[in-house]
């Protein structure tokens, strides 16, 4: 990348680029309010609303959303006649974990073997400070040739939909001719990928009741019906022998066509232990990107430290079901609610409450915007072709930008590689990554400007 002034101009500004990614790291942010001081929130937004505002952005703005957070906002006009691309990241993050689980601590970014870690360095303060760095390389070489909006979002990591509601409640404020969504990650490093798919994703609370109060267990146990077994029974039928997803009623055997996944470094990827098997049918790709998923993310029962001998009267779960394109979360959420319902044994009452849900996403991969991101990827990550992959994740706001805006195509590309481990402890960003999707984006704006 050395003849290439956009990539000279990033190479020299990532000194200071991770004195500024130190900086936002060491706001904790995350957006759940009893965790977490507000305050450190609405730092993490001041923060990026006064480096949009030191770039020459106008209407910067803190957009009080529905949720109780914050959005940061901001329009840098272009050329008369410009395109208008709409650049997006999030500044919350999600709470730091076990903190003894962290080599060096969550909320100050340190570096260690070429990497550096710290909570949001990938997952995306890093993407808030790509879209600078790339901005900044284009106004340092001739300008920025298309009109930018920036939005960093303050609540994507709770799921709690503040930037939707708020987008559809001011449908004018985003709208642009393509969006950049930085909360996505190559397959792996070095290699240039964009993904086209996400999973959606729905979250059910369900409560088993079997008995006015717990009994002992040597008194009645064996004929009193045990809330806790009723549920591990309920819950042990959403999946097949082999760990397939079973909902009843919820196709589970879509493929995947784009880029494989080899199982080898899937099980790397995922450290998976020595001898323990994957679960599920199909390729790697198939199981992950293509087909439902369900999860169960926590059980309220007694703890084992401190537990009495005594049949259960209630218990509770919280299950998470990922959604695969192509399939409508409303349906897929009725299908799990009447599962739970129809599964539960024993005529226990069975109460299913919905938390959240999120619809799947599939972006137009034949568009302009796509090829001028190839293109643009191809100088950043020379010798390399950009691959389309997908992702298991959700981001439902990218449903709420292509149905507000139809004719607007998205693109999501991000720092969130595998190595980065993002939510989980020890979170890292390469800072290879950093500059060379920087300098991608640099010349996307300026492919696409010109296309």
């Amino acid at each position: 990348m050395s003849s290439n002034p956009v990539a000279e101009t990033v190479a020299s500004l990532m000194p200071r680029a991770k004195e500024e990614l130190a900086a936002l790291v060491a706001f904790k942010s995350v957006a759940d309010f009893d965790q977490f001081p507000r305050s450190e929130s609405v730092g993490a937004a001041n923060w990026i609303a006064a480096a949009l505002r030191a770039e020459g952005f106008q209407d910067v703005d803190l957009l009080d959303t529905p949720d109780g957070t914050q959005s940061v906002y901001g329009y840098l006009p272009g050329p008369e006649g410009a395109k208008t691309v709409l650049l997006y990241a999030h500044y919350d993050v999600q709470p730091p974990l076990d903190e003894a689980g962290w080599t060096t601590p969550p909320f100050e970014l340190t570096e260690r073997d070429g990497r550096w870690y710290g909570r949001g360095a990938a997952d995306c303060k890093g993407g808030v400070l790509m879209h600078l760095l790339a901005l900044r390389a284009l106004k340092a070489n001739g300008g920025v040739p298309v009109h930018v909006k920036v939005i960093a979002e303050g609540s994507e990591e709770q799921g709690t939909g503040g930037l939707e509601r708020y987008a559809e409640a001011h449908p004018e404020l985003l709208a642009a001719d393509t969006i950049v969504i930085g909360d996505a990650g190559n397959f792996r490093v070095g290699l240039p990928t964009v993904t086209s798919t996400l999973r959606g994703m729905t979250l059910l609370r369900v409560k088993v009741d079997t008995l006015e109060g717990n009994l002992h267990s040597g008194q009645f146990g064996g004929a009193a019906p045990d809330a806790l077994a009723a549920l591990i029974r309920v819950l042990d039928s959403l999946r097949a022998e082999d760990g397939s997803t079973t909902v009843d009623g919820l196709a589970a055997d879509s493929t995947w066509e784009g880029l494989a996944y080899d199982e080898e470094q899937f099980r790397r990827d995922a450290r998976v232990l020595d001898g323990v098997e994957l679960i599920g049918s199909g390729s790697v790709a198939d199981r992950i990107w293509a087909r439902p998923a369900v999860t169960v993310l926590g059980i309220d029962c007694p703890p084992v430290v401190g537990a009495t001998p005594s049949v259960q009267a209630g218990a509770r779960a919280l299950v998470s079901l990922r959604v695969p394109p192509g399939v409508d979360a409303a349906e897929a959420t009725k299908l799990l609610r009447a599962h739970l319902e129809t599964r539960t044994p024993w005529g226990a009452r069975v109460v299913v409450e919905q938390i959240g849900q999120g619809q799947a996403f599939r972006a137009d991969t034949t568009s302009p915007a796509y090829q001028a991101m190839a293109d643009a990827m191809a100088v950043a990550y020379p010798g390399e072709e950009m691959q389309y992959a997908g992702q298991g994740g959700s981001i439902p706001l990218c449903n709420t930008l292509a149905s507000l805006y139809p004719e607007a195509e998205i693109l999501l590309i991000g720092l969130s590689e595998p190595e980065a481990q993002i939510h989980a402890v020890n979170e890292s960003v390469s800072p290879e990554e950093l500059e060379r999707l920087s300098v991608a984006e640099a010349h996307f704006l300026r492919n696409y400007a010109a296309g």
